[in-house]
């Protein structure tokens, strides 16, 4: 499976870059690919190793103006133009989504995937990772969202929100049939 996961490129401190690590050796050892902004820094560095050491493939989406944080060794590496055709082919690429702890960059990202689940663009499962209970306020806000008719959908039918990793991945694994 093609799993595009959104992230910061941030460096963190371990209560995130552990269960991170942790996330991107399942993903490895699953045989799954990370599909993710192509950075080679930050917590972005820690998931491509993470993947990579584990035996797993990457495939890279970069920008223009960074495309010199871009990993060197991905299996696969693209230079988007701006970051709108970046979040295009993030996930046109991938077969699911993974939001993991982030700022603007992500959340702006979270919100493009599940706006077009929304919509009935797109029906790959997305996992909300709440590492350290960092979308906790997040989830919180779209609880009222859904409670006051904002949302067309059920909150369920348009992301899963995992505590930890290996909750994350079987979930993912489970909704494409893999389990």
């Amino acid at each position: 499976m093609n799993i595009c996961v959104f992230l910061s490129a941030a460096d963190l401190d371990e209560r995130y870059t552990r269960p991170a690590r942790e996330f991107a050796e399942l993903l490895g050892k699953g045989g799954h690919t990370l599909v993710w902004g192509g950075s080679d820094v930050g917590l972005m560095k820690v998931v491509a190793d993470g993947v990579q050491e584990a035996g797993g493939r990457l495939v890279g989406v970069s920008v223009d103006f960074l495309a010199d944080t871009a990993r060197p060794n991905a299996d696969e590496m693209v230079i988007a133009r701006d970051l709108a055709a970046r979040k295009a082919l993030l996930v046109e690429k991938a077969d699911a989504v993974v939001i993991m702890v982030g700022g603007t960059g992500t959340l702006d990202e979270a919100t493009e995937i599940l706006e077009l689940k929304k919509h009935g663009k797109t029906q790959k499962p997305v996992v909300l990772l709440n590492t350290a209970g960092f979308y906790d306020g997040l989830k919180e806000q779209f609880r009222r969202m859904e409670d006051e008719g904002f949302l067309p959908l059920p909150l369920t039918e348009l992301v899963f929100f995992a505590e930890e990793a290996v909750g994350a991945l079987a979930y993912l694994e489970e909704s494409q049939g893999q389990q």
